[in-house]
């Protein structure tokens, strides 16, 4: 795969999650000095008429990030459960996951 400079990026693993119109990817790649980051891509899709555009927005994560990355993700959405909607059942929508169980934590430790 190659970057917007022309650079050969190796794609070493990748995870697709599907969220209604929108898809997230989550992408770890190889850099030129054999190192490893992580892209995590939102495409949502849009109608122009009759046909299907894609809109995309990337986050480029490296290795170093990755702690301080997830523990902030973790802390935002147990503020969101706990404080912001206590009462309100995230486990519904577990079961629209077609394609198979994932974990449904985040974490790097």
């Amino acid at each position: 795969m190659e970057d917007q400079r022309g650079y050969d990026r190796e794609e070493i693993f990748s995870k697709k999650v599907k969220a209604g119109k929108r898809t997230y990817f989550f992408d770890i790649k190889s850099t030129r000095a054999n190192d490893y980051y992580l892209t995590i891509t939102e495409s949502k899709r849009k109608q122009n008429g009759d046909n299907f555009s894609y809109e995309k927005h990337k986050i480029f994560l490296y290795k170093e990030d990755f702690l301080k990355f997830v523990d902030a993700l973790n802390e935002s959405v147990d503020h969101v459960k706990n404080e912001l909607l206590p009462d309100y059942d995230f486990e519904q929508f577990s079961n629209e996951e077609d394609e198979g169980e994932y974990n449904k934590e985040l974490r790097w430790e």
